[in-house]
């Protein structure tokens, strides 16, 4: 085998694979779905109509990608994760910028690690599925 070919298959084999990087996102989405529960049922969503646009898209892409025990095609899921990775975002990008007006209560501060923690993990799944295709 070729010096090149040998590195490649190398590094493929290294790369998770698809079923396991689906099982990678529903972790996450497990404390996607907290963070969401969370913001959903507090006070301070029933007069803050931008806290609850963050409730929905966060839904949004936890009801997009669905349960991992649905899941027939992992790469049908993992583009669905990746269309939606861009809402999920720009959800946690505006409730990190929302969330010191909304409380300062280390609820409201841990849900934003949170959220964010989630989303970075998740886009690091996804990254290097992108590299592979």
């Amino acid at each position: 085998m070729p010096e090149n070919s040998m590195a490649s298959a190398e590094t493929a084999s290294n790369l998770p694979s698809p079923l396991d990087q689906v099982r990678a996102i529903d972790q996450q989405v497990a404390h996607l779905w907290m963070v969401r529960t969370f913001l959903k049922h507090a006070d301070e969503s029933e007069d803050d109509e931008e806290l609850r646009s963050v409730v929905r898209d966060i839904y949004d892409f936890i009801l997009a990608v669905g349960p991992v025990d649905d899941v027939d095609n992992p790469a049908v899921y993992m583009k669905m994760a990746k269309k939606k990775l861009t809402k999920l975002r720009k959800a946690t990008e505006l409730y990190e910028e929302i969330q010191p007006e909304v409380s300062g209560h280390t609820n409201f501060v841990m849900a934003a690690k949170s959220l964010r923690l989630a989303l970075n993990a998740i886009s690091q799944i996804i990254k290097p599925a992108n590299a592979a295709s």
